[in-house]
């Protein structure tokens, strides 16, 4: 895979991520300008930080506006939400 694919998975991971937070925090959403392109800079993967912040110059330095979004920390990642179950065997 090259590097401009891994980065764009990554970012389309983070984005999801960030979209649920929008959900349980609408608040923030308020902050954001209209027309303002979000680029989102997490502060755990430098990597994908510096690339997102090349993405940003780029839309700048083309007259568009941009809203920078700097992510401390994140959760672990885990396969489901389900904490309980219950089976109930058919015999």
């Amino acid at each position: 895979m090259n590097k401009e694919k891994e980065m764009i998975e990554r970012n389309i991971e983070l984005s999801a991520e960030f979209s649920r937070y929008l959900f349980e925090h609408p608040e923030i959403e308020e902050k954001i300008p209209l027309g303002g392109e979000i680029i989102l800079l997490p502060e755990f993967d430098k990597e994908l930080k510096e690339f997102n912040l090349g993405l940003g110059r780029n839309v700048l330095s083309d007259g568009g506006k941009v809203v920078f979004v700097s992510i401390k920390e994140i959760r672990p990642k885990s396969l489901s939400r389900i904490e309980k179950i219950e089976l109930e065997p058919v015999v």
